[in-house]
């Protein structure tokens, strides 16, 4: 890395890493180099990658947002998707077999049996 970075840090500070995630963003290392040098997971590294790029797109804006902006922003569009996701797959589970005898697959009772709760059926069942 072109700062010397001590290789025993055990709790990782605004500065080390802000230098650690601009050498990957130049291409001076990888993710992968990174996590074996300094014992991270290359999820954590990647993370804080997509953090600074949120960052430096926000403060290229015309009117920045500010944290909590981003973050609500951020929960509507993951609340978005899971109700996209939920809408695709209820279907799909609904149309099986096994799920057929589920309650919340099935039409209300009163949509199944006679309009005479005590009359009984001529059909067999």
């Amino acid at each position: 890395m072109s700062m010397t970075m001590d290789d025993s840090i055990k709790r990782w500070t605004t500065k080390p890493m802000t230098t650690l995630v601009i050498e990957i963003i130049q291409g001076k290392t990888t993710v992968s180099k990174a996590s074996r040098s300094f014992d991270l997971t290359p999820s954590e590294i990647e993370g804080r990658v997509e953090d600074a790029k949120r960052g430096m797109e926000n403060s290229l804006r015309a009117n920045p947002l500010d944290i909590r902006d981003q973050y609500e922003k951020q929960l509507r569009d993951l609340q978005e998707a899971y109700g996209e996701a939920l809408l695709e797959l209820r279907p799909e589970k609904c149309s099986r077999a096994s799920w057929r005898r589920a309650s919340r697959c099935r039409p209300p009772s009163s949509a199944r049996g006679s309009a005479f709760p005590g009359a009984r059926s001529t059909t067999s069942r």
